[in-house]
């Protein structure tokens, strides 16, 4: 209903189907009669030539589509393109402008596997005058903002967890508590902040890591970035940063401080850098923040 179905569409799917992210795809095709074109694991030249051979439909996280980006260079992509769906947390806007200015229609979405993959996605002829958004509630899906976190109750929603109370992470009304903050604006979009587990609180002051890892993304020597939290004597808990760096590329963790401040408040600048050959991340692609969370907590 919100991406509508065309007799040409190829879905193709990197994700692994053991997550719901790849099983939705073969869920979704099967039920609409849609090819899928299936690739053993995430090549973003691989993908690319999928897109220029005829694919009309990508799933995917941000950093597989910083990938592809990349490795296609300033080539533009082609029309039979119509939507590249993107989760796993919130986007950067620069990445998103860089996507719309090379013709890749991004679509981001907001989901789980508690709610049979998407709940939330933006609508094709909403993806450029609402960049961020990851959209309004896909029927029947029901969605509130509760004391900042995203609230979803629907059919989609699944009743409950094995091996534990029916009532685990709900409301008593039936809400589900997805641990997620976000926000509404006054359009009924939703912004997808952080998850609650993940915010830093540095001397009563909130800094959402996604923000602080879109300040860094930014910088053109950096690939990819995870930002996390660590104690602090004066502060409780400060941000602190693990970035990749693009091949070729060289800046020094002061020289990316300084990028930070001139974007961010204070408080939210990384007071520590490292750089790594890479992050990680699980087998869809998602940041594991609580694994740079022990580590640097084991420094």
């Amino acid at each position: 209903m919100n991406l509508g179905v065309q007799r040409d569409d190829r879905w193709l799917a990197v994700l692994p189907f053991y997550h719901v992210g790849g099983l939705a795809i073969l869920m979704r095709s099967a039920i609409y009669g849609t090819p899928v074109v299936v690739q053993p694991r995430f090549d973003p030249a691989a993908v690319n030539d999928a897109i220029d051979r005829g694919v009309t439909l990508v799933s995917g996280v941000s950093a597989m589509l910083r990938r592809m980006l990349d490795e296609r260079g300033d080539r533009r992509f082609p029309a039979s393109l119509r939507a590249v769906l993107l989760g796993g947390g919130p986007a950067p806007l620069s990445l998103l402008e860089e996507c719309a200015r090379i013709g890749l229609p991004v679509l981001q979405t907001y989901g789980m596997t508690e709610t049979a993959s998407q709940a939330v996605t933006l609508a094709p002829e909403e993806a450029l005058r609402e960049p961020g958004s990851a959209g309004k509630p896909l029927l029947p899906t029901e969605l509130r903002i509760e004391a900042g976190e995203i609230q979803l109750r629907g059919p989609n929603v699944s009743p409950g967890y094995h091996n534990h109370p029916p009532e685990t992470g709900r409301t008593p009304d039936g809400w589900l508590c997805t641990g997620d903050l976000g926000q509404l604006d006054e359009d009924g979009y939703l912004f997808v902040l952080d998850r609650r587990d993940d915010l830093i609180v540095s001397g009563g002051e909130n800094v959402y890591p996604a923000e602080v890892e879109a300040a860094l993304l930014a910088h053109p020597a950096v690939l990819e970035a995870g930002v996390t939290s660590r104690p602090d004597a004066r502060w409780s808990a400060v941000p602190v940063a693990s970035v990749g760096l693009r091949p070729g590329h060289r800046v020094s963790a002061e020289e990316l401080q300084e990028f930070c401040r001139q974007r961010l408040a204070g408080y939210k600048v990384p007071v520590e850098i490292e750089f790594v050959a890479e992050l990680p991340r699980t087998g869809s692609g998602k940041l594991l923040r609580r694994s740079l969370r022990d580590r640097w907590a084991a420094r």
